[in-house]
This record gives C-alpha cells, sequence and structure tokens, in this order.
C-alpha cells in the first residue's frame, strides 16, 4: 500500500534517512480490534482521540496504549500461557506476557470491557457498577495494578478470549514511536462497551465494512494500520470466524518506508488528508 506524503514529512523522512536527525526508540505498545456481531457482519468498537492529544489527534482508534513496567508481574491466568504468547508475537515471554497484560488492562480502561474470569470457562458478566468504574479510575491512574485488581477479585486474566492480528512499528522519522501489537477480541457475553477513556472524545459501534467505507470517503479519519485492520477484518462474517482466522498466526512486524516514486503525485485519498493534518500539528499538546 503506497501513500503519498506531504512536503514537510517527506523531507524530514530524508533527513532521518541521512543520518541528520537520529530515530527515537519506539515503546511497546498493545491495541485491541473489540468486534461484535452485526446484521451486516462483524462490528468493531472505535475511540475518537480528542484534538488535544499530541499523537493521532482526530483519529478513530482501537483501545490501546503503551505497556506499563507493571503489565510484567505474575498475574492469575488462563489460556495459552506467555510461552505460546511469545512464539506467536516473536518475543521473550516476559514481553509476551506484558503484551497481553496490556491489552487486557488498555481494553478494560479505555472501554470498560474486562477479558477475565472467575476461571478459564467464565468471564466477568457485568462491569458497569460504581465499584468497578471506581477500580478502572484506580487502574487508569496507576494506583492499582492489573494484578492487584484481578487477584482481590478473585479473577484470572482470560488469555484465550485474545486473538493475535499483526504489528506494526512507527516509521523512523516519526517524533513519537511506537511498536504495536494488533490483537482480536470479541465483547463478552453480557458486558457492554462504555464511553470512559479520557483520551476520546467520541466513540462508536461501527460496522467493519462501513468503518473502512467511511474512511474512503473522508467521513472518518484513521492511522493506516487501523484502516488496514479493519479492511482485513471485514472480510469474516463474525468475530468467532475473525478469531479462528489468529490460530497459528505469527505475526509480521511492518514498518512504513518512504520510496521515492518516480510517477506523478495522485491525490490524496480524503481519508488521508486527516492523517496529514495530525501529523502536520503534531506538536500540540
Amino acid at each position: 500500500m503506497r501513500l503519498p506524503l506531504s512536503s514537510a514529512l517527506a523531507d524530514r523522512a530524508r533527513e532521518y534517512a541521512a543520518g541528520v536527525r537520529s530515530p527515537v526508540e519506539p515503546r511497546q505498545a498493545a491495541t485491541v480490534a473489540l468486534l461484535r456481531p452485526g446484521a451486516g457482519g462483524p462490528e468493531v468498537y472505535l475511540l475518537r482521540r480528542h484534538s488535544g492529544m499530541a499523537f493521532a489527534h482526530g483519529m478513530y482508534v482501537f483501545p490501546g496504549g503503551g505497556v506499563d513496567p507493571r503489565d510484567d508481574e505474575e498475574v492469575g491466568w488462563a489460556g495459552p500461557g506467555p510461552e505460546v504468547w511469545a512464539a506467536r508475537l516473536g518475543v521473550d515471554e516476559a514481553l509476551a506476557r506484558a503484551l497481553v497484560c496490556a491489552a487486557v488492562r488498555e481494553t478494560f480502561e479505555e472501554s470498560g470491557v474486562l477479558l477475565a474470569g472467575p476461571d478459564g470457562a467464565s468471564v466477568v458478566a457485568d462491569t458497569t457498577g460504581d465499584d468497578w468504574e471506581a477500580d478502572r479510575l484506580a487502574l487508569e491512574a496507576r494506583e492499582l495494578s492489573l494484578t492487584d485488581l484481578l487477584r482481590r477479585r478473585g479473577l484470572v486474566l482470560r488469555a484465550d478470549l485474545l486473538g493475535a492480528w499483526s504489528g506494526w512499528l512507527t516509521p523512523e522519522f516519526e517524533p513519537r514511536r511506537y511498536r504495536t501489537w494488533f490483537f482480536v477480541a470479541e465483547l463478552p457475553a453480557g458486558q457492554r462497551t462504555r464511553d470512559v477513556s479520557t483520551e476520546s472524545d467520541a466513540v462508536a459501534w461501527l460496522p467493519l465494512a462501513g468503518a473502512v467505507a467511511g474512511a474512503d470517503a473522508g467521513e472518518i479519519a484513521m492511522l493506516p494500520p487501523t484502516y488496514l485492520t479493519c479492511l482485513e477484518l471485514a472480510s469474516y462474517a463474525g468475530p468467532e470466524e475473525a478469531l479462528a482466522a489468529c490460530e497459528g498466526r505469527m505475526v509480521e512486524m511492518f514498518m512504513p518506508e518512504l520510496v521515492d516514486d518516480p510517477e506523478p503525485a495522485l491525490s490524496n485519498p480524503p481519508w488521508l488528508d486527516g492523517l496529514i493534518a495530525a501529523h502536520l500539528g503534531e506538536g500540540r499538546s
């Protein structure tokens, strides 16, 4: 997939390529495409990052974020172990455990959905009470770790409810870089998403095909990894089929690169205009 860059971004990318600038070290991160069945195919939960965010403001994204140092703590666990995830994600066991924990923690923090249960055969049915919200806020403020939350409530992390999908590394010419692993999960029965993220100004359940069409029409803006993930997942009949496609899948890490194309520049697709605008406004706090 080739996308045109603004002249400012292209010039900066060439400076990195020439060694004039040094790339920053990427932060480890996890994000989850949370799916549910829909009349016209699977639907996905998306958050629009608010205009004050320094990274990807105005973009529609999946719940997710950076790995917290405490995400590598020992946690009650059900499903494929860290050694299995290490093979799937192409990392060591400690990072694999941290990434799975980050995926579960960030999903709870940004949607109110918790992929955990009393045992490996059940899932928490409702997380909308005041006590759950207090725990979510404490988790978000780093006053509580995921390990402590699950231990206190007698729960185990349900690693089997996640599927590994893909990996994306922010290009070297970006001032903020993430090495992000993309996961897939189905909304557990009985649970509901809630508009709770402090990093977003809107949330929506959208048909995957509709999200892609909206991006193509310029109605919503998405970063290329989010767009491509929606495009790929839209080919499945439902969440179960998408998760089945994750079985045995080994994640390959992709990094967009600058290519000087001799062909005449084409006009940007509408959804890319929002992406370029976000980059040009990256200095905003």
